[in-house]
């Protein structure tokens, strides 16, 4: 039975790692898969989505304005895929997620999706709200903070290292603009000055 999965983490956790591993796994098994990247995001390339350990594979990109039932309808008319992955999938708006879950629901076809759960601030990204409304099965991809505990949240900082309390909500960034913390030192980070 096919379902809408919800893989999230921080940084640097290994979300795109783990997503390239599992569709490298229905390939290896003769299974065709559909990948799926945000457009704003070129780290690793146009179209490309890519782990820090030097993996990648080539993606179809989308925007807010893409309708990813229909990109999913036009890819199986080309032939049977076995899942679906998003990258990014953060990005994503709440109707996008919605139209992943008739892309479950329809078509009887499985979507991974891999993503942010919060942004610098410790808000939401719209997308990843619907997700967790949405999703019939959600799992905590773990990383760690410099002091051991399970990071849960992320911080951003500027050219200067300082660490920002405000601004855009989406600002594409690695190891250079973000860190991975526990709760406890996110708010240590940001100046909350109810830490003890």
């Amino acid at each position: 039975m096919a379902k809408l999965f919800f893989n999230y983490s921080t940084m640097n956790a290994g979300k795109s790692t783990l997503l390239l591993q599992a569709s490298h796994n229905y390939r290896e098994n003769g299974m065709d898969t559909f990948l799926l990247t945000a457009h704003l995001d070129t780290r690793a390339g146009d179209g490309r989505i890519a782990s820090r350990i030097g993996i990648g594979a080539s993606a179809e990109t989308f925007t807010p304005s893409s309708d990813l039932f229909a990109k999913v309808v036009d890819r199986v008319n080309e032939g049977v895929i076995a899942c679906v992955f998003v990258d990014e999938a953060q990005f994503l708006t709440p109707d996008q997620v919605w139209q992943l879950a008739r892309v479950v629901d329809d078509l009887s076809v499985p979507v991974m999706c891999y993503g942010l759960r919060v942004d610098f601030l410790g808000t939401l990204f719209p997308g990843s709200a619907t997700l967790l409304a949405l999703a019939d099965e959600i799992r905590e991809v773990r990383t760690i903070c410099h002091c051991g505990k399970k990071a849960t949240m992320v911080i951003r900082k500027d050219d200067q290292g300082r660490v920002l309390t405000e601004g855009e909500q989406v600002q594409i960034g690695g190891n250079e603009a973000y860190i991975s913390l526990c709760r406890r030192h996110w708010r240590e980070a940001v100046g909350d000055s109810q830490v003890t």
